[in-house]
């Protein structure tokens, strides 16, 4: 038996802004994303709405192989108890390794960490791969919107996922 690499995931620093940029515009794709391509000059990855401290990182090997974002739902006072995945990205050489699973499951544990009582996403319907990992790790479809995106001449749902904490 041939041992899978150990994914190890970690807080991003800001030293993490290259190799995450680098990675955003590599796994660019029409199947998860519903903003142009990005194009140069580029924007930075982290931003004042998203810093560091909302991002957890994928290593194999010492090198970075994926992150997820993790924030708040909304900035209201009432939807405090609720985290939201605001991004997933694995690098195409480390599909399969477990990465995006290793990454959920983190995102979990950190948000139950955080107090949450709830984690939502949202995922576009012709991502297939990335609802059944959803799926398999607990979030269930509490709503569809749909055709809310013409990505690449066709019209695709906007899946609404959560599940609780």
């Amino acid at each position: 038996m041939i041992a899978m690499p150990v994914v190890h995931i970690r807080p991003a620093t800001p030293d993490d802004e290259d190799p995450l940029a680098r990675l955003d515009r590599a796994t660019w794709s029409t199947l998860h994303s519903v903003q142009p391509r990005p194009q140069p000059p580029y924007e930075p990855f982290f931003t004042e709405r998203s810093g560091p401290d909302e991002i957890l990182v994928a290593e194999l090997d010492g090198a970075v192989v994926g992150y997820i974002r993790l924030g708040l739902a909304t900035p209201l006072a009432s939807n405090a108890h609720v985290r939201q995945i605001r991004g997933l990205a694995v690098a195409d050489e480390a599909r399969g390794a477990g990465v995006g699973r290793a990454l959920l499951r983190a995102a979990v544990a950190e948000a139950r960490r955080q107090g949450a009582r709830r984690l939502s996403l949202r995922v576009l319907g012709h991502n297939t791969a990335a609802r059944k990992l959803y799926e398999s790790e607990g979030f269930v479809v509490e709503g569809v919107q749909p055709e809310e995106f013409l990505l690449d001449g066709a019209y695709v749902d906007d899946v609404l996922m959560g599940r609780p904490l």
